[in-house]
């Protein structure tokens, strides 16, 4: 199944999308939000609480999930895209030769980088002058766990959607950790909607990118160099990861910093995100 989160008026709603992907059903009002049918509801149960169908044409879409605490986003995970961002100029203390790292690099996005599809990228012109685009699949947690097992984590995803871990090349640079780079307002473009873990084999995923209509990132996620196993037990290591915590799982080769000169974002730029059995994410920078 896949739910979304709309606005009806004012209010944020949930509905359960369709096969097509044209429309959805809203679920009862006593469903409140994402972060509440992930904790409380069996998807399945919610057949039986959805209205009538509303076409997607007629409402406004947000991102599917506010997390509660930051995104856990994962760097380098694809062998192409680390030897393309280490011979960039932009990875502080990058070395040659030692391009793909032993264990998964990991660091966060606060919450108020999360917007949804079609929303505006707030482009920060005061702060940066080198905005790029990541298309990332990410992970949904569905139950706590602490020290979880490779063997034992898909038990533990929820789901699966799509976010554009935008970053600040030049932030991201200059300050050597992450952070600041990666968490500016607006940078964490999170949808269309989030898929159920049941509906997906995740290892083996088309993820494609496009910057008004130039395709420039077409991989797939069985070339992930830490796979989503290894991401959820290391991630959990003596921390509980909680229903509704989202993990990032790192982007292809293709992004702007690939490009000799790089190919950062302007104002108008649209980046579309598709990824095989979720959807299509789309934002316009400005």
């Amino acid at each position: 199944m896949k739910f979304a989160s709309y606005l009806d008026g004012s209010r944020v709603r949930i509905g359960v999308v369709n096969a097509e992907g044209t429309a959805l059903s809203p679920l009862d009002s006593s469903v409140h939000d994402m972060n509440e049918l992930i904790e409380r509801y069996d998807p399945e149960s919610l057949r039986t609480v959805q209205g009538a169908e509303i076409p997607l044409e007629s409402i406004k879409l947000v991102a599917p999930l506010l997390p509660k605490r930051n995104i856990f986003c994962v760097g380098k995970n694809y062998r192409a895209h680390a030897k393309e961002f280490a011979g960039s100029g932009f990875e502080a203390g990058a070395v040659k030769g030692a391009e793909i790292d032993e264990f998964p690099a990991v660091f966060t996005k606060p919450p108020a980088t999360v917007i949804g599809q079609g929303d505006v990228v707030s482009l920060h012109t005061g702060v940066t002058s080198a905005v790029d685009y990541e298309a990332e699949l990410a992970i949904v947690i569905g139950k706590a766990g602490r020290n979880i097992s490779p063997e034992n984590a898909l038990d533990h995803i929820w789901g699966y959607t799509i976010v554009n871990d935008v970053t600040a090349r030049d932030r991201q640079r200059n300050h050597k950790q992450w952070f600041l780079g990666k968490a500016l307002d607006t940078f964490c473009p999170m949808g269309p909607w989030i898929t159920t873990a049941d509906e997906l084999k995740a290892d083996s995923l088309d993820v494609k990118c496009w910057v008004n209509g130039e395709l420039r990132q077409d991989a797939n996620t069985r070339d992930l160099i830490f796979d989503i196993p290894t991401l959820v037990a290391t991630i959990s290591a003596g921390l509980t990861l909680k229903p509704g915590d989202v993990i990032a799982t790192g982007t292809p080769a293709g992004v702007g910093i690939g490009f000799n000169p790089p190919r950062f974002l302007k104002a108008g730029d649209e980046v579309t995100i598709s990824i095989e059995g979720i959807g299509t994410l789309t934002n316009r920078f400005g």
